[in-house]
C-alpha cells in the first residue's frame, strides 16, 4: 500500500507541475489568462478538449453506469458520438470564425451579439446559466477526484473534496487556461494508459467476451439486454436523445474555449482526427471496465461502505483498480482519475471566473486581479454544491451539460447561422430549453429520452414562433404599405 501511496503522490505532483509549469510561458494579460493568447495547436486543443470532457463524468460516473445498467449504455457512447462529430464539421468552425472576426474571448460574448451589437440583457443571462451550471460541473468533478482519495486512504469524501479545491486554485492562479491544456495533454496520456491496463487485467481476470457475458447473464439477465425493457418512445427517440447529448457540446463553454483559443480555423480539421482518436476507443474501454467490474466485484454497494458517496457503485473504477493491478499501478491509475478530475474542474472555474469580469462585470475586464478574485468566488460555489449536493457525479455531470446545452446551445446556433434574435426571443428561447430539462429531469422519463432533446426542441420551438410571429407581422406591414 505504500508504493500505491507514493506513486499516486509522485504521478499527480508530476502532472499538476506540468501545468504549474505554464507560468514560464504566460504572460500578465486577461487574454493569456483565459484563451492562452489564441495560440494553441490543434494537437493540444484536441487532447485538452477530449480530457476535459472525459474526466470525471468517464472515470467515475459512465463506469457506474455500465456496472448498473449494463449492455445498454454502449447507446448513449453511439449516440453522443454521432452528435459530437455533426459539432465538429457543422459548428465549430463558424464559432472559431466568428469568434477571431468579433475577438470575442467567451462564449457568452459570441451569443449575446448579433449584427445589432452586444445585448446586456442576453449577456446577464447567459452569464448566469454558465456561472450556476459549470459550477455545478465543477462540483461533480471534485467529487469525483475525492472517490480516489477514499479508495485510497479511506477518507471521507468532504476531505477530498477539499484537498481538490485546494489543488485547484494552485494551478488556476500559476497558468490560467494556459495550465489546464499542458495539464490536459499530460493526463489524456495518463488517462489512456490506466484505462488499457484496468482492461487488460479484467480480461485476464474474468476472459473474454464469452466468459464476461455468462459471468453477467448469471448475475442478471437484464445486464445483456441491447435496449431498456421498458422504453415509453421507442429505440430511435432512446437513440436520439443522446445524439443530442453530443450537440450539446456547442453549449459548453469550457469546452468551447478550448475551440476558440485554437491558432487558426485551419486546424479544426486536424484537431478532430486527434479528438476522435482518443474518444472513442477511451469511451468503449469505460464501457467494458464497467462491465468487466461487475463480473468481478458484484457486491460493490458493501465494499463502498463510509465513503460519503450517494451512489456506492462510483468506487467501481477505484476498486476494481486495487483489485486487479499491482501496487504502483494502482497509484498510477487513481492519480490519472484525481488529476483528470481536478484539471476539468479548474478549467470550469476559469471560465466561470472570464464570465464574471469579461461580461458580467466588464469594468473589470482588463484586471487580471480580478480575474483571481472572481476564480476564488467561483470555486467557493462548487465547493458548497460539492458538500451538500446529494445527486451522484454522473446525474451532476448530466444535470448541467443537459441545462447549458438547452440554454446556450441553440441561442449560439441561431448566432452562427446569422438569423435575428431579439432580445426577448433569445431570453426565451433559454427560459424555455432550461424549464423543459428540469421538468423532463423530475419526470421520471429521463431514462426514456434524454433531458437535452425534449429541452433543444422546446427552444427552437419558442424561436420558431417568433419567427412565425415575425414574418406575420411584416407580411401585415406590407399588405397596409399597399392598401395606402
Amino acid at each position: 500500500m505504500t508504493i500505491t501511496i507514493w506513486t499516486f503522490i509522485i504521478v499527480t505532483a508530476l502532472v499538476t507541475l506540468s501545468g504549474a509549469s505554464s507560468v514560464i510561458a504566460k504572460t500578465e494579460t486577461t487574454e493569456d489568462y483565459l484563451l492562452a493568447s489564441r495560440k494553441v495547436p490543434p494537437w493540444l486543443s484536441a487532447l485538452s478538449t477530449v480530457a476535459t470532457n472525459n474526466s470525471g463524468f468517464m472515470f467515475i460516473g459512465m463506469i457506474a453506469a455500465s456496472y448498473r445498467l449494463g449492455i445498454e449504455t454502449v447507446w448513449m457512447m453511439v449516440g453522443w458520438v454521432i452528435g459530437d462529430i455533426i459539432a465538429w464539421q457543422r459548428i465549430y468552425p463558424r464559432l472559431r470564425a466568428k469568434s477571431g472576426a468579433t475577438g470575442a474571448v467567451t462564449l457568452t460574448a459570441i451569443l449575446a451579439t448579433g449584427p445589432e451589437g452586444p445585448r446586456r440583457s442576453l449577456v446577464i443571462a447567459a452569464s448566469a446559466m454558465t456561472f450556476l451550471f459549470l459550477g455545478i460541473y465543477a462540483s461533480a468533478q471534485l467529487q469525483a477526484g475525492s472517490a480516489a482519495l477514499h479508495a485510497l486512504f479511506g477518507w471521507h469524501s468532504a476531505i477530498g473534496v477539499m484537498i481538490g479545491a485546494a489543488i485547484v486554485i494552485l494551478y488556476s492562479f500559476a497558468g490560467g487556461i494556459r495550465a489546464d491544456l499542458w495539464t490536459d495533454a499530460a493526463q489524456s496520456a495518463v488517462m489512456f494508459v490506466s484505462m488499457s491496463m484496468i482492461l487488460v487485467a479484467g480480461i485476464l481476470e474474468v476472459g473474454g467476451p464469452p466468459a464476461l457475458m455468462a459471468n453477467l447473464n448469471a448475475q442478471d439477465r437484464e445486464l445483456l439486454s441491447v435496449f431498456p425493457e421498458a422504453m415509453a418512445f421507442g429505440p430511435v427517440l432512446f437513440v436520439l436523445g443522446f445524439v443530442f447529448a453530443g450537440i450539446g457540446s456547442v453549449g459548453q463553454p469550457h469546452l468551447m474555449t478550448r475551440i476558440i483559443a485554437m491558432e487558426s480555423l485551419k486546424g479544426i480539421r486536424r484537431a478532430r482526427w486527434y479528438y476522435f482518436g482518443w474518444f472513442v476507443p477511451f469511451w468503449a474501454a469505460c464501457i467494458l471496465v464497467g462491465l468487466y467490474t461487475r463480473a468481478i466485484l458484484p457486491g460493490l454497494g458493501e465494499m463502498a461502505t463510509g465513503s460519503g458517496l450517494d451512489d456506492p457503485t462510483e468506487l467501481a473504477l477505484p476498486l476494481v483498480t486495487m483489485e486487479l493491478l499491482p501496487d504502483v499501478f494502482v497509484g498510477l491509475a487513481l492519480a490519472g482519475l484525481f488529476a483528470a478530475t481536478v484539471s476539468t474542474a479548474d478549467s470550469q472555474i476559469i471560465l466561470c471566473s472570464g464570465v464574471i469580469t469579461q461580461d458580467m462585470l466588464p469594468r473589470y475586464k482588463d484586471s487580471y486581479m480580478a480575474s483571481k478574485i472572481a476564480t476564488l468566488s467561483v470555486m467557493a460555489l462548487a465547493l458548497a454544491i460539492a458538500l451538500a449536493a446529494p445527486e451522484s457525479v454522473f446525474d451532476l455531470v448530466l444535470i448541467a451539460w443537459s441545462a447549458l446545452g438547452a440554454t446556450l446551445g441553440p441561442v449560439l446556433l441561431v448566432r452562427l447561422w446569422r438569423a435575428p434574435l431579439p432580445s426577448g426571443a433569445g431570453l426565451a428561447m433559454m427560459a424555455a430549453g432550461l424549464v423543459t430539462v428540469i421538468a423532463w429531469h423530475n419526470s421520471g422519463l429521463d431514462d426514456d429520452v434524454f433531458k437535452l432533446l425534449p429541452g433543444g426542441l422546446a427552444a427552437f420551438a419558442v424561436y420558431a414562433v417568433f419567427r412565425g410571429l415575425r414574418q406575420r407581422r411584416a407580411r401585415a406591414e406590407i399588405r397596409a404599405q399597399l392598401a395606402d
